[in-house]
């Protein structure tokens, strides 16, 4: 059974489609059949309710970046494509690697247009922070959400890390 639940954040909408306590699709929209189209579970039906991941958005964005981080989800691509998403993961919030750092980090140094593919085929936005990922030289490039959602993102990771960093200095 896939349920779903649309917060409201600084971004927008934001919903989260979740099967059995995984997230299965996410993003910033308040149509969940948008976003189940983007998932291998296009055309099935989810019904509205609380779902558990809810808490780990407000906390994002409440300030606690991580906080998505430890979210069961249960992603669904090729095997390359979850590689992808896997070191996605091992992006420190606040911090950005272009597709082609991702690609070399893989084994891959010529696959960063594959790297690309596989963040434009992530149904799990935020879970799996593609948001996380930019062009050649930082450029803000190819996200499904729009880039100045990307860029909101990654502001408000970057700001976070900011305020961590000054209140542990001596």
């Amino acid at each position: 059974m896939l349920t779903y639940e649309t917060l409201d954040t600084p971004d927008g909408p934001f919903t989260v489609v979740e099967a059995d306590a995984a997230v299965v699709a996410a993003g910033w929209s308040a149509d969940a059949d948008e976003l189940l189209a983007r998932s291998r579970h296009r055309g099935e039906a989810a019904s509205p309710g609380a779902v558990a991941s809810a808490d780990a958005v407000r906390a994002y964005y409440d300030g606690d970046a991580d906080a998505v981080a430890a979210t069961r989800i249960g992603p669904v691509g090729t095997e390359f494509r979850v590689r992808v998403w896997d070191a996605l993961h091992a992006i420190p919030a606040g911090e950005t690697r272009t597709y082609g750092e991702v690609a070399a980090a893989l084994g891959s140094p010529n696959a960063s247009r594959a790297v690309g593919a596989a963040c434009g085929a992530n149904a799990i936005a935020l879970f799996i922070p593609c948001h996380r990922v930019t062009g050649a030289y930082g450029a803000l490039t190819g996200f499904a959400w729009g880039v100045d959602v990307k860029r909101s993102l990654l502001e408000r990771e970057r700001a976070r890390l900011a305020v961590s960093s000054r209140s542990d200095a001596p």
